[in-house]
This record gives C-alpha cells, sequence and structure tokens, in this order.
C-alpha cells in the first residue's frame, strides 16, 4: 500500500511537473516524424496480465518504398536516438504507473510474445508490478544478455523493500544525467528474447 502511494503521487506530481517537456518532446516528434507521437504496445505486467504501455515514438516507418521490412535498428531517427539516450522517451510511462498497471520501480515489461519462453524461475519476474526503471537498468540495461538481467530481476523479486525502491531511483536520476549504459557497444537496440538454452523454452 505504501508502495502504490508513493507511485501515485510521485507520477502525478511529475506529470504536472513535466508538462513542459512533454509538450516540447510531443512538438519535436511532430516536426520530425509525424504523428502519431505516442508509440503503444501490449506489455506483460504482474501476473503476466497484458496491459498497454505508452512511449514517445523514436522509431520511422516499418517499411520501406518499396514494401520491404526496415530492420528496427535502423528505424531509430536522429530524434529517437537523443530520446532514448535522455530517457524522455520513457516520460508516457508515468500514465501507466498512474493507472496502477506499472510502478516506478521494477522489472522492465516485455512482449507478451516472450511469455511462453520463460523458464519457471525467469517467469517469477512477474511476481510483482513491471517498473519504468529496475534493478537490471542501473546494472547493465542493454549492455547484458537477457539471462543476466532475468537473473537480476528475480533478485529484486525476493529482495524488494521501498530502500531498495529509493536507491533504484537515486541511481537511475544519476546514470540519466550522465547518460551511462543506456545501449550496449554492440547493439543499438536490445535483441528478441527467443528462450534460454535448457530451459525447455526454445
Amino acid at each position: 500500500m505504501i508502495k502504490r502511494g508513493l507511485d501515485f503521487s510521485l507520477s502525478f506530481l511529475a506529470l504536472i511537473l513535466l508538462i513542459p517537456v512533454l509538450m516540447t518532446v510531443s512538438f519535436c516528434v511532430v516536426c520530425s516524424m509525424g504523428r502519431p507521437v505516442l508509440f503503444s504496445q501490449l506489455r506483460a505486467g504482474k501476473e503476466g496480465r497484458s496491459f498497454k504501455m505508452y512511449k514517445f515514438r523514436s522509431m520511422g516507418p516499418s517499411v520501406d518504398a518499396q514494401g520491404g521490412a526496415i530492420p528496427d535498428d535502423e528505424r531509430v531517427t536522429a530524434l529517437g536516438r537523443r530520446l532514448r539516450n535522455s530517457s524522455l522517451d520513457e516520460l508516457p510511462g508515468l500514465w501507466s504507473v498512474l493507472k496502477g498497471d506499472m510502478s516506478l520501480v521494477g522489472p522492465r515489461p516485455l512482449l507478451v510474445d516472450y511469455l511462453p519462453l520463460y523458464s519457471p524461475e525467469q517467469a517469477r519476474r512477474h511476481e510483482v508490478k513491471p517498473g519504468i526503471t529496475g534493478w537490471a537498468q542501473i546494472n547493465g540495461r542493454n549492455g547484458i544478455s537477457w539471462e543476466d538481467k532475468f537473473k537480476l530481476d528475480v533478485w529484486y523479486v525476493d529482495n524488494r523493500s521501498l530502500l531498495l525502491d529509493l536507491k533504484i531511483l537515486f541511481r537511475t536520476v544519476k546514470k540519466v544525467v550522465a547518460k551511462e549504459g543506456v545501449n550496449s557497444e554492440q547493439e543499438g537496440i536490445m535483441p528478441r528474447f527467443t528462450g534460454t538454452k535448457g530451459t525447455g523454452s526454445e
């Protein structure tokens, strides 16, 4: 109850204070990529229940003029890359926190398509609400493997506390300001999760 109260209060306050930033980013997205301003996608929440998550658009069209598919890492626009590097693309997620679909801190919400691919241990990440930031995000983000990321998620589930959440929020702000660990050196976008070998998920 305390965590939900903090989530609601902080996300509501942040949305009010960040109105100028939200309007500025929206204007830039419209000028750079046109409408829609927001990208929405179904993600898996607590206990695997799906919900619609929102982010500022950071990608261009998925197909070229000839109808061919464009790889995701090539679809990220110059503005989109700046939004990702600064984590400004995540700001609309505060609405999901306000609604109760997400928390400020928790495992990142991933695609619903991944649900059948988790091992039983990895699936424990869904015992809590997903978060805008989390233990894995301040300990590597896209620079670590899926398996290591899930281990960090489950560690958070087993060790979560108000003090740990405050620590994660503080370190998140620090990393965003310093632009640390935004993407791996090899990948602009985290590759799709296809299952873990030896778990029966492939």
